[in-house]
């Protein structure tokens, strides 16, 4: 019985991530766009970015590495788009990763972590 229970314990804990919590669009402007600054990390670079409630963001490297930019952004069906200064539009969403963690993917790919 113990074996069977330690079993559906390791079986949970590995599909687990399967179902994180995906943010509507309204909770990702009310959790991230509000014009008070967040960590975002990606390819081993933090920027602090903002994102303000009239649709401009900006972003700022943490450290020398990384390159400073703004933009646009606007929410979708599924969680919003970004337009970076010289870049095309990108879309994404965004899943619970934890505590004060999110996971931004486009498609399954992670390609940010959020935190605040």
């Amino acid at each position: 019985m113990r074996a069977l229970f330690v079993a559906g314990v390791a079986v949970f804990a590995a599909i687990a991530p399967a179902f994180a919590a995906v943010l509507a669009p309204n909770e990702i402007q009310a959790t991230f766009f509000t014009g008070q600054p967040f960590t975002a990390s990606a390819t081993n670079i933090k920027y602090k970015m903002v994102f303000t409630a009239d649709g401009k963001m900006t972003r700022e490297p943490a450290a020398k590495s990384g390159a400073k930019s703004e933009g646009t952004w606007k929410l979708t069906k599924d969680g919003f788009c970004t337009t970076w200064k010289g870049s095309k539009a990108n879309c994404y969403r965004v899943e619970s990763a934890g505590d004060n963690k999110w996971l931004v993917k486009k498609g399954t790919a992670s390609v940010a972590t959020w935190t605040k």
